[in-house]
């Protein structure tokens, strides 16, 4: 079974996540989603939490069939597998963004890590230059985060999306920190239905 990360989408590794110049900007419906900035870059980065009733394997099923992964990832219009080494997962997939940004695409490197309290963790970076860029899209340069699946109990598990990426070509930073938060919620909370459905 192949060890893609959907996402979609996405931050760096698990040290990142003790960062402590995060501003909490959600907090509702059993997601909470803190913004912060990305050093000299002009976008945010965000942190989305929730716990959901349902295992790291449902979880990392739900991640690895990525045609169902692409229905709860935010702004995900098509997503194919690339290849797998290892550890490491290569993952094409093309974005449809609110108006008036244009599409994008975004060859997704995840590199998978399995920790001894049972938690997973998947690195994502973008990998811009493993395929020729495509005719008509955008291709995403500059994006790294981490999907991390902490299991808490039976059944349950605590799980964080975070993502810093510069989407490129004619979105401006104002325009793409206005969907920072709607990112991180809309995914958790979608992923959160589908895995909570499952036997």
């Amino acid at each position: 079974m192949n060890r893609c990360l959907l996402l979609a989408a996405l931050l760096l590794c698990t040290s990142a996540l003790a960062a402590d110049d995060w501003r909490l900007a959600y907090d509702r419906e059993g997601i909470r989603v803190y913004v912060s900035s990305a050093g000299a870059s002009s976008y945010q980065q965000f942190r989305g939490v929730s716990t959901m009733k349902a295992s790291v394997r449902t979880l990392t099923d739900l991640q690895d069939n990525l045609r169902v992964a692409c229905k709860w990832l935010y702004a995900c219009d098509q997503m194919r597998l690339l290849d797998v080494e290892g550890d490491n997962t290569w993952v094409y997939l093309t974005t449809q963004l609110p108006w008036p940004a244009r599409p994008r695409d975004i060859v997704l490197k995840v590199t998978s890590e399995r920790l001894i309290d049972g938690t997973l963790v998947r690195h994502l970076s973008a990998d811009p230059d493993r395929i020729p860029k495509v005719d008509g899209l955008i291709r995403v340069e500059h994006l790294s985060g981490v999907w991390q699946m902490k299991p808490l109990g039976d059944r349950v598990t605590e799980v964080t999306y975070q993502l810093q990426a510069a989407p490129a070509g004619d979105v401006p930073g104002w325009l793409a920190n206005r969907f920072v938060v709607d990112t991180p919620v809309v995914t958790l909370r979608t992923l959160r239905a589908v895995a909570e459905r499952q036997p």
